[in-house]
């Protein structure tokens, strides 16, 4: 049983859990139709329930709360549902992070202020099935606000998704995308090639960044050693990857496993129009 404390709009409610007596965000259909405070209400199948001591990078779950328009929280609340549709289980926490960029967003767009992502392709191949569900967005957003969503902002908005399905702050994944680009754009600049970013060359590498960029940051060693053999047969490959890994460590301020260089040869040849026999793996 819940006993309200403040109506939002017809569609959300603040209210106190009179089990655990933590106040929560409610949002259903209805929920907060011709309801007043102090009345007590049950919370409906369909509903979503928020815990309102959370705390994120952009600020306490009440603070949020109170600062945004409930259409941004039910915005935000519809993003997720899309996003359990697609990966099961979530951290519902992110909605108030997010509702608040939502906001922030919405009033750049009424006062025609276009906010440039410059790692939006990026963000759109590497989290491609974020990047899907946050498209849901544009149309959510502009039946609520009546503005038009760009998709620099939707790259934003899937890292956002991002955080609900991995224990990954934005800031985090925001990182790791620019890290990406660092890496691509090394490796251009040494190969005298460009990566075309939609091609499979692309991916294959950005990929294979991704997640040395993870081994990195969590320290976590490579199980198989391709260096000497890279090293003996590509050699140029070999020393374009080992400069990239050595500025990589140095912008990190971490230190990488050696082993690191010679897989990511192996993706640069592949740049460079080859397939090391024996080296392949998509997964790397």
């Amino acid at each position: 049983m819940f006993r309200i404390r403040k109506v939002l709009n017809h569609n959300s409610v603040i209210a106190l859990n009179s089990d655990d007596q933590q106040m929560y965000l409610i949002l259903g259909k209805g929920i907060g139709f011709n309801r007043k405070p102090t009345e007590r209400i049950e919370a409906r199948p369909e509903d979503t329930m928020y815990s309102l001591k959370e705390t994120s990078e952009r600020g306490e779950a009440m603070a949020i709360v109170k600062d945004v328009a409930p259409e941004c929280l039910e915005v935000a609340d519809s993003i997720l549902n899309a996003a359990e549709q697609e990966f099961g289980r979530i951290d519902r926490s992110i909605l108030f992070p997010m509702a608040d960029h939502i906001a922030f967003a919405v009033q750049r767009m009424k006062k025609k202020e276009e906010i440039r992502n410059p790692l939006n392709a990026d963000i759109q191949l590497l989290f491609h099935k974020e990047y899907k569900v946050a498209q849901c967005a544009s149309a959510l957003i502009h039946e609520a606000f009546h503005v038009d969503i760009s998709n620099d902002e939707i790259g934003y908005i899937a890292l956002h998704v991002h955080t609900a399905i991995e224990d990954e702050k934005v800031s985090e994944a925001l990182k790791t995308a620019e890290l990406v680009r660092f890496c691509i754009s090394l490796i251009e600049q040494e190969t005298g090639r460009h990566i075309e970013v939609m091609s499979l060359g692309y991916n294959r590498m950005m990929n294979h960044i991704r997640f040395m960029v993870r081994r990195i940051l969590t320290d976590e060693p490579m199980n198989l050693n391709l260096n000497q053999y890279m090293k003996e047969n590509y050699p140029v490959s070999y020393e374009i990857a080992q400069r990239i890994c050595d500025e990589l460590g140095r912008g990190m301020k971490r230190s990488y496993h050696k082993a690191e260089i010679g897989y990511l040869a192996m993706h640069i040849e592949r740049v460079l129009g080859n397939d090391p026999e024996g080296t392949s793996s998509d997964k790397l």
